[in-house]
């Protein structure tokens, strides 16, 4: 006897067979049992789904001579010759190989027989957007007013090419992908059915690589087990389906997050060598970085292509990165991923984007720069609370100073008007909502509130002023301000142009003795920080990045 691959083997009878579709089986099997059945339908979805399984079922389900409403008997003859396609009334048609006009002609011309020996007359047509637009229209009017013995179920994986004329004449079910632990817990089945011995960490492999299809894991199964037997491991299965290794994966994750461009460079020649699709390590990769984000965001959700000790690590590095980082990081793989979908040199876009994302944390820290400036605020706020003498004034407000107890500065006399009213109020609110927004906004000048608009004029800072120039921050930004005036309010950020005399206030001597204290080859966003501080640098340590060319550091 022949060998039977195990998609076909495996393939559902019966309604309570069907994975993942209960909410078309149950549908479909209350529509036999309360006799309403339409004349046309259309299954959509992605392959190896069941499309096709579920129109035999639904077939041998109302042409059943002994079985129960709803459940065919696969014993009958009816039922025997729709499972071996050998049944006369039940005719499958490959739409991809019959999709002219002729063959539609044939078909209208032999519908108006009654069946031989069945209840029903069925024409089952896969692909069924294959065919011509002409096949189509001669189809129109059969398919709107069929015999009363005569139904048509249409299977397509792209509903989209299938004309609304048609659409609209049938009763339209959408598939889904399958979940991955329903894949693995049937191919579980499969193997103990079939005394095949692979861990559940091999089925999980599959499971993944098959993208929801329960026809693509179980063939990818049958493939492994050609190769090895009736005892798998993980090994084998990352070998013979090219699958990329998690460990490598981890191993690549970890270079970024660290920021090793050495490894990445050595973790792409690996790649290279061993002959794996650089393009498909590329969306392995985004898929592991979307799996740290995962974790970080739902830390309870259990990754069912992971082990635990893999999980462990994942959530490691996910609570090092943080939050902004993974988005960032993510946000580039996303934006590159076009550059090398399309490159004729992958090796060479895969080893520049991991580069950049290697030296991504130097742009990122700038939120992490915010809330540590915040917090070295708050300790010098309490340490100046101890002495009656000084007040507490924010040390990164510009123009603020050192005044004594009881004294009032010109800026408290200051009369202020509405807008400006306004938008105090506002960055109160903000403050609840974003520090990190707050603290870059509260040192910027309001120019213009109207009914419709809100006009701030940046910062002379460098390191902030372009802090908004992202659409996300932007957008953020935009959304609060409409939360908090109650209407739809048009942000405009503009440059500022306060003339140089007025973006350089005077300093006094103890102010000008640490501006020329510092060094002048600092980058100026530390140059920025030390003047909003009044710090200066206590000890200098060599740049690892740099080696010897930069010797400047700031501790």
């Amino acid at each position: 006897m022949s060998y039977e691959v195990l998609a076909r083997k495996w393939r559902p009878q019966v309604f309570q067979d069907v994975i993942g579709q209960e909410h078309i089986t149950q549908t479909l099997v209350n529509a036999i049992k309360t006799d309403r059945l339409a004349h046309a339908y259309l299954f959509s979805g992605p392959r190896g789904v069941g499309k096709t399984s579920v129109a035999r079922i639904l077939s041998k389900a109302i042409n059943c001579e002994r079985g129960e409403p709803g459940t065919p008997c696969n014993q009958c003859r009816s039922c025997v010759e729709i499972t071996d396609g050998s049944s006369v009334d039940v005719q499958e048609i490959d739409g991809a190989s019959n999709r002219g006009i002729d063959e539609i002609r044939e078909l209208r011309g032999n519908i108006k027989y009654m069946p031989s020996s069945s209840r029903y007359r069925i024409y089952i047509i896969d692909e069924v957007h294959m065919l011509t637009l002409p096949a189509f229209n001669a189809l129109l009017k059969t398919l709107e007013e069929p015999p009363a013995h005569a139904k048509f179920i249409f299977a397509t994986t792209e509903s989209h090419k299938v004309p609304v004329t048609i659409l609209s004449r049938c009763q339209k079910f959408d598939f889904k992908r399958i979940p991955p632990a329903q894949i693995i817990r049937h191919l579980e089945r499969i193997a103990t059915e079939e005394d095949i011995k692979i861990d559940k960490s091999g089925l999980a492999l599959i499971a993944r690589e098959a993208e929801g299809s329960m026809r693509d894991a179980e063939s990818l199964l049958d493939q492994v087990v050609s190769f090895t037997g009736s005892e798998v491991e993980d090994r084998h299965v990352t070998e013979i389906l090219g699958i990329i290794d998690s460990d490598m994966l981890l191993d690549a994750t970890r270079a970024v997050l660290e920021g090793s461009p050495k490894r990445c460079l050595e973790i792409v020649d690996r790649i290279y060598t061993y002959g794996y699709d650089l393009k498909e390590f590329y969306r392995a990769l985004m898929g592991q970085f979307r799996n740290l984000m995962v974790s970080l965001i739902d830390p309870e959700n259990q990754l069912p292509d992971m082990s635990e000790n893999e999980m462990e690590e994942v959530r490691r590095q996910a609570e090092n990165a943080g939050t902004e980082k993974l988005q960032a990081l993510l946000n580039l793989l996303i934006n590159r991923e076009e550059d090398l979908r399309f490159t004729s040199h992958p090796r060479l876009i895969l080893e520049t984007t991991m580069i950049r994302l290697c030296h991504l944390g130097d742009f990122l820290s700038f939120g992490d720069i915010l809330r540590k400036m915040e917090s070295l605020e708050k300790r010098l706020t309490e340490t100046l609370s101890h002495h009656p003498s000084e007040t507490s004034a924010h040390l990164s407000e510009p123009g603020a100073q050192w005044i004594l107890d009881g004294q009032e500065s010109d800026s408290v006399k200051a009369p202020r008007d509405e807008g400006s009213q306004s938008w105090t109020d506002f960055l109160t609110f903000l403050s609840s909502k974003n520090l990190p927004m707050f603290n870059i906004l509260k040192d910027w000048q309001i120019r213009k509130l109207t009914e419709t608009t809100l006009e701030v004029a940046k910062d002379d800072q460098c390191f902030s002023s372009a802090y908004f120039e992202d659409p996300d921050k932007h957008n953020q930004l935009a959304g609060y301000c409409r939360e908090y005036f109650q209407r739809d309010i048009k942000l405009r950020i503009v440059e500022n142009c306060r003339p140089s005399s007025a973006k350089k206030p005077s300093l006094d001597p103890m102010k000008q003795r640490i501006e020329n204290e510092k060094p002048s080859n600092l980058p100026p966003p530390v140059q920025d920080i030390l003047r909003m501080f009044q710090g200066k640098i206590i000890h200098a340590y060599p740049d690892k990045r740099a080696g010897s060319e930069n010797k400047n550091g700031v501790d």
